[in-house]
């Protein structure tokens, strides 16, 4: 397709406001082009799936002072080997998740007038629906909308979709205690104080990003994709999915399916918590979204804990990931030093982020 008709398409696409749901709602027998993925896209992983039950650690978050310990352990091994991990026993209701996910779906199922207000690519905005984030930027879009939800419980609940207003803010908050305690376990996996992680996040206003995604049914599968591969551009992504399956983590070169728990909580390590535990901890390319644990306001960037001095900012990081999209490329290549160019100013001299 010309580079003129496909960002034609494109625009035409975005200017529905009524997102992939729209193409379904309207009847779509056929994928439109913009969607397609090519047949040998590396991107395309699904037919290679892996069915290891064992890959994705469960780590069991009811413990007592005692066995804090075996905690760490477990979470330190998933995070430098895995960078994906589930957590049973985590503090959040069964019947809040429940409601947040069926809150999610009657937003994203009710006629598009309805969602129309919210959609946007305004980024100042705190509550955007959209589809594909990346949808000017991105090789081929991704079959899914998504509506974001910045920091809810600072947002007005007037902003807030009535659909998502009694269960979603809620279910942040609760998510953002659990975000606080991983972190802690995280930073005593790296040998640290367990306030240090949750210290170095603090942000003074800032909080959690909900991404709620949804993927209708689409009428060739073979074509395209729910999300594309990716690493998630966060410190720590917490993720509640459906009992319908079809999230899957990429382990050394094999696609993995990361099955339902009931009850559970998905956790994946992001690009920023590998750049800041200096590669100890690994980002890994799950096709997935939802809560997210950025870094806020405060003004220190992150870098590498240790010796070596910060190097980038959240907002050079976060814009670098945005203009690229998901492109199947990590951000962090950007940002990596290369072999034996730290030792020039009195870092180690490694490759670190």
């Amino acid at each position: 397709m010309a580079a003129s008709d496909r960002l034609r398409q494109l625009k035409a696409f975005d200017d529905t406001k009524a997102g992939v749901k729209g193409l379904v709602d309207a009847g779509v027998d056929a994928v439109p082009p913009i969607f397609h993925h090519p047949p040998l896209d590396p991107h395309h992983h699904t037919a290679a799936a892996s069915c290891d039950d064992d890959a994705i650690p469960v780590v069991d978050l009811q413990v007592q002072d005692d066995d804090r310990q075996e905690v760490v352990a477990q979470v330190r091994a998933a995070a430098e080997t895995v960078g994906f991990f589930q957590v049973v026993n985590h503090g959040v209701p069964g019947d809040l998740l429940a409601e947040t996910l069926a809150s999610v779906r009657r937003f994203h199922e009710q006629p598009a007038e309805a969602r129309r207000p919210y959609y946007t690519r305004d980024p100042a905005r705190r509550v955007r629906y959209q589809s594909n984030f990346d949808l000017f930027q991105s090789p081929a879009a991704n079959w899914r909308d998504t509506l974001f939800l910045e920091t809810p419980a600072l947002t007005p609940e007037e902003e807030i979709p009535p659909t998502c207003r009694a269960a979603v803010p809620e279910y942040a908050r609760r998510v953002g205690e659990l975000g606080a305690r991983l972190l802690g376990l995280l930073s005593e996996a790296l040998g640290l104080h367990a306030a240090c992680l949750p210290g170095y996040l603090d942000d003074g206003g800032g909080g959690p990003v909900v991404g709620c995604h949804y993927y209708p049914p689409c009428p060739e599968p073979s074509l395209t994709l729910g999300t594309s591969r990716h690493s998630d551009p966060s410190f720590l992504t917490v993720l509640l999915q459906d009992d319908v399956g079809g999230l899957q983590v990429l382990i050394d070169e094999r696609w993995v399916d990361v099955h339902p728990v009931p009850g559970a909580l998905v956790v994946n390590v992001g690009d920023l918590l590998q750049l800041v535990s200096n590669d100890r901890f690994k980002s890994v390319e799950p096709p997935c979204g939802g809560w997210r644990r950025r870094a806020g306001r405060r003004r220190r960037p992150p870098g590498p804990m240790g010796p070596s001095p910060p190097r980038i900012t959240v907002a050079e990081f976060l814009g670098h990931y945005k203009n690229k999209g998901l492109d199947g490329t990590s951000a962090l290549a950007r940002f990596r030093l290369p072999v034996g160019a730290a030792a020039a100013d009195g870092s180690p001299s490694s490759s670190n982020a």
